[in-house]
């Protein structure tokens, strides 16, 4: 990345407040003419010009744009499974990437959805990968919708919601499930045996698991589910939290009617 010093910017502004197109400005100075741009603008909003941003650049934190709340509460979940916020230097800002397996290309299609719905103005892309494909967003104030993230896996450090963040999931709880279920959950068919009048039948059953190794996101997952009203169990693996069972009836047919299998 080049960095222009104050008297390569100072000679720009020149050239632009005396008329000349951002484009001339940059071809003679040899500078990209987004920087250009940029300068521009800033300069305006310096002196006090009226100046509008894009809406791609309008974060609902910090300068109160709209947020479709049902889908961030879907990409919440998505992210706290599968997601996770990248800051490469050769880009100017992060990407947001939720890794998706190939064997359930609709839940692609949903991811995708979702974040076309939280990011209005930002285009989406799929990045193929082996077995699976990226859905990413670029964004500048991914930080401050995903406070979560951070340095380190995420079973490795404390992840807790924010005040706002719980007001979504409180008023749309079924998405955040669904999104966690779609990223570290399954729904599958169990099978146990019964000894019936003497003769053993094996009987078969739906289940849907759920299998993360933070503690915090487990918890908020099961939190959720008790407000809901479905009843979960703890299951160990080696003798370690792992993985939360539903597996009573009523509950699998909640769970059906608003999550629901993979796709």
């Amino acid at each position: 990345m080049n960095f222009h010093g104050l008297e390569v910017r100072q000679k720009a502004l020149t050239m632009l407040r005396d008329g000349m197109g951002n484009r001339e400005v940059a071809r003679l100075m040899k500078i990209p003419p987004g920087t250009v741009s940029y300068w521009l603008h800033m300069d305006r909003a310096k002196r006090g010009e009226a100046v509008t941003t894009r809406p791609s650049l309008l974060c609902p934190i910090c300068d109160d744009r709209s947020l479709d709340h049902p889908a961030y509460a879907y990409v919440l979940g998505l992210h706290l499974g599968d997601g996770h916020i990248s800051h490469y230097a050769k880009h100017r800002v992060p990407s947001l990437m939720i890794t998706m397996d190939d064997s359930w290309p609709g839940l692609q299609d949903a991811a995708e959805a979702a974040l076309r719905a939280v990011f209005p103005h930002n285009a989406t892309c799929r990045v193929r990968s082996k077995g699976c494909h990226n859905i990413k967003v670029y964004f500048k104030h991914l930080n401050c919708l995903f406070p979560q993230h951070g340095p380190g896996r995420k079973h490795e450090r404390p992840i807790a919601l924010l005040p706002w963040q719980q007001q979504i999931v409180a008023a749309h709880p079924w998405e955040f499930v669904r999104g966690l279920i779609h990223s570290d959950g399954c729904r599958n068919m169990n099978w146990t045996t019964r000894v019936v009048k003497g003769e053993r039948k094996r009987y078969e059953y739906p289940r849907y698991w759920f299998t993360n190794v933070s503690d915090d996101i487990r918890r908020l997952y099961t939190d959720t589910l008790d407000r809901l009203g479905v009843e979960w169990k703890d299951c160990t693996r080696h003798g370690k939290p792992y993985n939360i069972s539903v597996a009573r009836k009523a509950s699998v047919a909640l769970m059906d009617a608003r999550v629901g299998p993979k796709y």
